[in-house]
C-alpha cells in the first residue's frame, strides 16, 4: 500500500473519532453581541472551540453535529489575490516581505495557483483533524491558525509555516493570510 492511502485511512479514522459542535446564538432580548453573531453556525472540534458563554449575558450554546455532516460539507477557500499580488507583492505595494520567504524556498509568482490549491487542501485536512489553534475573536469572527508543509522547490526537504484563517458558518474556513509566520 502507498503512503498517501495509509495517510488517508489514518485521517479518516481520526476524524470519525472526533466530536464536532456548532455554535448556536440564541436570539434573546433586543441587544446581541457582535462576536456571538459572528460565531453563529460555525463548526469546531469539541474541546477546541470558543468557550460558551462568552460573556455575562450570553445565551449561546454549542450543539453536537454529526461528523459525517462535517466531513461532507467542510470547505477551505482562499482568494487568488492572497497569492498574486498579496503574497508575492511584485510591485512592493504591501511591503510585508512575505515574498522573501517563499522565494528563498524556490517559489515565485508563477506558483500562485499551485500554492492556493495546496494550502486550501492542507487547511481543510488540518481543520477536519482539529489541528488548529484558536486566535482572535471579534466582530469579524473567529480566527484560527493552521500549520501547513510544502516541499522546497530549490533543494531537498520541506518547510512548515502558519497560515491564518477565519471560521465561517457551515463548516467553511476562509484564508486571511497564506503566511502568518514560521
Amino acid at each position: 500500500m502507498n503512503k498517501e492511502f495509509l495517510d488517508a485511512v489514518k485521517e479518516s479514522v481520526q476524524i470519525s473519532q472526533q466530536t464536532w459542535v456548532k455554535w448556536q446564538h440564541e436570539m434573546m432580548g433586543i441587544i446581541h453581541c457582535g462576536s456571538c453573531l459572528a460565531l453563529h453556525d460555525c463548526w469546531f472540534v469539541f474541546g477546541n472551540e470558543p468557550i460558551a458563554p462568552l460573556h455575562e449575558k450570553c445565551h449561546c450554546t454549542t450543539v453536537a453535529i454529526p461528523t459525517s455532516q462535517v466531513k461532507s460539507r467542510a470547505k477551505a477557500t482562499s482568494d487568488y489575490s492572497k497569492y498574486d499580488p498579496y503574497l508575492f507583492d511584485p510591485k512592493n505595494f504591501y511591503k510585508h516581505g512575505k515574498n522573501k520567504a517563499f522565494e528563498s524556498w524556490g517559489y515565485s509568482i508563477e506558483d500562485s495557483q499551485w500554492l492556493q490549491k495546496e494550502i486550501e487542501k492542507q487547511g481543510r485536512q488540518q481543520y477536519l483533524s482539529g489541528n488548529y489553534e484558536l486566535g482572535v475573536l471579534n466582530l469579524q469572527g473567529q480566527r484560527i491558525s493552521i500549520r501547513v508543509t510544502i516541499p522546497r522547490k530549490n533543494g531537498t526537504g520541506e518547510v512548515s509555516f502558519i497560515t491564518g484563517w477565519m471560521v465561517k458558518p457551515g463548516g467553511k474556513i476562509k484564508l486571511n493570510t497564506p503566511y502568518g509566520g514560521k
